[in-house]
């Protein structure tokens, strides 16, 4: 009885439930922010669209496992990709020459669309694009910037050929 009349004084649930629809608001709301004593409730249709993708995306059926150590790959890629190559290649596209963009159609176009393919070009640089490798020749067609180390380069490759795959969904900035 004293919890009852601790959680009354609180919030009146009579108020909220005596109206008419209240079986309405049952079945089609659930319970959300309490202001000014009163509940505001959230539609369970707005809801659910939600709750039924995020459920999906985290379901084992629903896409292959991927490791921790995968996860820790493609985030040490996508921040390669934001120190070494954002500044060009925003969301893949190529403020510096339109047609070198790191979209799929322009890396098969231009002989580019391994993995193998984006380290060497990566690495060695061509045509506008500086080469970040240590071992980059000739100076003028390295960066100026810090260079990468080989094991970084291959990680980079590996990024930028699952974006192209992907489509380049936008990386947070």
């Amino acid at each position: 009885m004293e919890l009852t009349g601790m959680i009354s004084c609180c919030i009146d649930y009579t108020r909220i439930l005596s109206t008419k629809d209240n079986v309405k608001k049952e079945e089609n709301y659930i319970p959300g922010k309490v202001k000014n004593g009163e509940v505001k409730f959230y539609k369970l249709k707005r809801l659910a669209p939600p709750i039924v993708a995020a459920l999906l995306a985290l379901s084992p059926i629903s896409s292959p496992q991927v490791s921790s150590a995968q996860i820790l790959e493609i985030q040490r890629g996508a921040t390669l990709f934001q120190q070494s190559c954002i500044g060009c290649h925003d969301a893949g596209g190529n403020v510096i020459q339109p047609g070198a963009t790191l979209f799929t159609k322009d890396l098969q176009r231009n002989g580019v669309d391994t993995e193998e393919a984006i380290y060497r070009v990566t690495y060695y640089g061509k045509g506008r694009m500086p080469g970040f490798g240590k071992e980059c020749k000739p100076r003028g067609q390295c960066t100026f910037g810090a260079r990468l180390e080989d094991q970084d380069i291959k990680v980079l490759a590996q990024f930028v050929k699952s974006q192209a795959d992907q489509g380049w969904p936008t990386i947070q900035k």
